[in-house]
């Protein structure tokens, strides 16, 4: 299939193993990504100021993907959540959308709709499936230890996830986990928030939040824990030597991307997957996998 990738702001800057990864093990399983240069901001970080200015910067985005008759791919759960429900809100709300297109109109755009938006997991899911996955596996990651984390976004609001995954029980990062022939472990905060939401506000806070998971994964004696969405790795990646020192734990908690394990057991090496940029090194998963 075809469809455009959205990297979003993080990616690009300060995740480029995510956008590695993705592009290496979709290219290898039949999905060909065009890249537009003209998306921008998803919208999401202007929310909680002001809903429709939000609505206004994720529909250009969707009248651009529109204008090519082409659905979106998205790398990231927060893009992919305002995306995905700015388009809902929009097909359903006559007024709001004429609103909407009416500041559109200024940049020369209109969304005419609907346009639709999955994140990258739900798209090798949905359209590459489990049983393809497993059969395109030639490297199984027997022996290694991974600890799911979903991240508030991937499956709310939970209305436009329904029939892919439950908010309340989610199992499909799990199921492609396991699909690469490692293990999935389950924990206690696995439905817990990474804290980045309030990061700007609180970075106690939130690196408190962050601290609960970290300490789980550890004790869960996992591999690396597992994420999907950029901003989450900068809780768990970028902010771990903070946590550690606030908290006084000697955290060594490796992160790693899903596109990164899923490469691995595609055949892929560690530099070509971009594990050299991975801040708390997977050693001993890189060792196991390696042999």
């Amino acid at each position: 299939m075809e469809t455009l990738l959205y990297l979003g702001c993080t990616v690009p800057v300060r995740n480029l193993n995510y956008e590695l990864s993705v592009r290496l093990t979709a290219e290898r399983l039949g999905i060909k990504f065009r890249d537009l240069e003209t998306f921008g901001c998803c919208g999401f970080p202007l929310k909680s100021l002001g809903a429709k200015d939000t609505f206004v910067v994720a529909a250009r985005n969707l009248a651009l993907a529109g204008r090519e008759g082409l659905e979106i791919c998205s790398l990231c759960n927060a893009c992919t959540g305002a995306l995905t429900e700015t388009a809902h809100l929009l097909d359903r709300n006559p007024d709001l959308k004429a609103q909407v297109n009416e500041r559109l109109a200024e940049v020369g755009l209109r969304y005419e709709g609907p346009v639709r938006v999955r994140n990258y997991m739900r798209l090798l899911y949905e359209e590459v499936g489990l049983q393809a996955l497993q059969s395109a596996v030639i490297r199984p990651l027997r022996g290694v230890l991974l600890a799911p984390h979903y991240g508030c976004h991937y499956l709310k609001p939970s209305e436009l996830t329904v029939g892919f995954d439950s908010p309340d029980v989610p199992r499909t990062l799990a199921e492609l986990i396991d699909v690469t022939g490692a293990v999935s472990v389950d924990y206690p905060s696995l439905k817990d928030c990474c804290g980045g939401g309030v990061l700007g506000v609180s970075e106690a806070v939130a690196n408190e939040l962050a601290r609960k998971k970290l300490e789980d994964v550890a004790a869960t004696g996992a591999h690396a824990l597992v994420l999907v969405c950029p901003f989450c790795n900068v809780m768990y990646e970028g902010q771990q030597k903070k946590i550690a020192k606030a908290s006084g734990l000697d955290l060594k908690v490796p992160v790693v991307y899903y596109p990164q394990v899923l490469g691995l057991a595609l055949g892929f090496s560690p530099d070509d997957l971009g594990f050299k940029l991975n801040r708390v090194k997977p050693a001993e998963l890189l060792r196991i996998v390696q042999g």
